[in-house]
């Protein structure tokens, strides 16, 4: 039987989803010091650029007493025509315990569904992001105790995102009313889409994600400067929002692009305890691989 693995929001049960939001809280608190049973090895293999998903799991491990290695794929054998399953086999052979992967392809995990060794995938392409699901779900429970009725708009880069199709997938099996605004050429589905002001109205949560102009600025037609004004998170908006109403970002954020600089850090804010929370959860994503007990 292969290792335990976290490579979709499908791979886990709703008990699943629970046991490692609770567990998170636990780190909180009452459990902040707790280390894995035995030292375990862990390499992280990320080959995009990232920040926050990468140094928060290099700190989770850290934390739960792991000896953790970065992979680098600019040295390593890949240069060379290795394959990732190779490179992941090889990782295995070397005797380590489990492997962070981000990959550009999409549902890159399918080539390694014969290695025997917990993956806990950090993102792939434009498909998955289970972590930042995760920490998200622990967010939005963490400010209202719940999941369903929440009202959950999703701004941006729908059709590009791995975060917008994990959360619109969680969410809503968890009882969320999810809708999506944006540029509608990067709107996938029609039947979610609500004007941006009518949507800022009606949300609970208001999760912006990042515009990538990089991939596809001949796309939607608009420059910088326009699309604040057009599709993103203006002051004019923050005051249309709900009292208790949230903004979340899952970073990096674009200041002045999608979201008000001045917005970043606001009262409604909980852009930067997504990360603080992102930690929490990805050490309880480890306790959960490993099949550890308090």
């Amino acid at each position: 039987m292969l290792k335990k693995s976290i490579l979709t929001m499908n791979d886990l049960t709703i008990d699943d989803v629970n046991l490692i939001l609770n567990d998170a809280l636990l780190f909180s608190n009452s459990f902040k010091d707790w280390q894995l049973s035995r030292k375990r090895l862990i390499a992280n293999l990320f080959f995009e650029s990232s920040t926050r998903t990468h140094y928060s799991f290099n700190s989770a491990e850290l934390q739960l007493g792991a000896n953790i290695v970065d992979f680098n794929a600019e040295r390593s054998s890949l240069n060379k025509g290795e394959s990732l399953y190779d490179t992941v086999k090889t990782f295995k052979s070397l005797g380590y315990d489990a492997v962070v992967i981000r990959h550009e392809q999409d549902e890159y995990f399918k080539e390694l569904e014969n290695i025997d060794i917990h993956i806990i995938n950090a993102g792939d392409g434009k498909g998955n992001h289970p972590s930042q699901s995760l920490l998200d779900l622990y967010t939005v429970y963490d400010e209202f105790n719940k999941f369903e009725d929440i009202n959950l708009l999703i701004v941006g880069d729908i059709r590009h995102s791995r975060v917008a199709h994990s959360n619109m997938y969680i969410f809503e099996k968890l009882g969320a009313n999810v809708k999506l605004s944006g540029p509608e050429e990067l709107i996938e589905d029609e039947n979610r889409f609500i004007d941006l002001d009518e949507g800022v109205k009606w949300a609970d949560v208001v999760m912006l994600l990042r515009i990538q102009f990089e991939r596809h600025k001949d796309q939607i037609g608009i420059n910088r400067d326009e699309y604040l004004e057009k599709y993103g998170l203006t002051k004019d908006r923050y005051k249309m929002m709900k009292e208790n109403a949230i903004i979340m970002h899952p970073a990096p954020v674009n200041r002045g692009l999608e979201i008000d600089t001045d917005l970043v850090e606001a009262p409604k804010s909980r852009i930067f305890k997504q990360m603080e929370n992102g930690v929490l959860v990805r050490k309880a994503m480890l306790k959960y691989i490993f099949d550890e007990k308090f």
